[in-house]
């Protein structure tokens, strides 16, 4: 006598819809303690913002602690701890002390979102944008000192902390500029393209500390640093026709990308460059079928 068996049922899949509803604690930090830099505007207030929704307590830096008000008020506003600390990054042993100070007031370190970063600036603190051959050496150094020295001189003191951690990730806000040719952004560039390497060798350096080091690569992103570029239409114009979704990026854009690399949804990730930049960095992507407008750096 025989008998037939039905095909076991095997479990569908569940589509990424499913799976966002389904699994929210992936997302959520409740209870850790992070450092978000450059936290009083643009990407590091929305970061700040993100994390804070997901259950974060934060230690926000600005050069002053009075630019750090609205974002403050915002963490405190979702029932989190929210302390403001000033740091001059520019300053030799300020972003060590920074790090030391931070762990101190949460009673140690779990995420660490290093977003703090500079350009070229006038007198007026605009950004400047010129020619290589034009520009000068001190800008080069305060750019690298800021974007790239801080960046170590941070990592290197958080580490005990982190190490400390069982649930330790280390966020570098890098640029997309890091991994393409960017004329006229030299040094931010040079100094973006350092992160991205220094993030990677942090990644396996500390993988057996259960520290986690990833590096996130902003595109154009509408913020104040951007603003000589997004307020004026042309420049605006011919920088969104090389971008293959044809938009500005906005800083929740990033966050929400941050908020992914901080906590367990991203797990298994260390050592990893995260693009957001609409398809601008894809070989070919922004060249390829979209009409160009003439530039409006080229002289008539």
């Amino acid at each position: 006598m025989s008998t037939t068996r039905s095909a076991p049922t095997v479990p569908r899949p569940a589509a990424p819809e499913e799976a966002l509803f389904t699994l929210p604690e992936a997302f959520r930090l409740d209870g850790a303690r992070a450092l978000v830099t450059g936290a009083s505007r643009g990407i590091g207030r929305a970061c700040a913002e993100t994390l804070a929704a997901a259950g974060c307590d934060l230690v926000l830096s600005a050069r002053t602690t009075g630019a750090l008000a609205a974002t403050l008020d915002a963490v405190e506003g979702m029932g989190r701890k929210a302390v403001g600390l000033a740091a001059d990054l520019g300053e030799r042993g300020a972003a060590a002390d920074l790090a030391e100070r931070a762990a101190h007031a949460l009673g140690g370190l779990d995420v660490l979102v290093h977003n703090a970063g500079t350009l070229p600036t006038a007198a007026d603190a605009t950004p400047v944008v010129a020619p290589f051959h034009t520009s000068d050496q001190a800008q080069w150094e305060t750019v690298l000192s800021v974007n790239l020295n801080a960046t170590a001189e941070l990592c290197r003191a958080a580490h005990p902390h982190l190490a400390a951690s069982p649930r330790a990730a280390l966020v570098l806000m890098s640029s997309v500029a890091g991994l393409i040719g960017t004329p006229m952004m030299e040094a931010y560039a040079a100094s973006k393209a350092a992160q991205v390497s220094l993030g990677r060798s942090l990644a396996v350096a500390w993988a057996r500390q259960g520290i986690r080091v990833n590096v996130l690569c902003p595109g154009w992103i509408r913020t104040d640093m951007t603003g000589f570029a997004a307020d004026a239409a042309p420049v605006s114009d011919w920088l969104m026709s090389h971008v293959p979704m044809g938009r500005w990026g906005e800083p929740a854009d990033v966050a929400r990308a941050a908020l992914f690399l901080a906590s367990a949804a991203s797990s298994y990730m260390t050592g990893h460059a995260l693009v957001l930049d609409g398809g601008l960095s894809v070989p070919d992507g922004g060249l390829a079928g979209i009409p160009k407008p003439p530039s409006p750096f080229t002289a008539p």
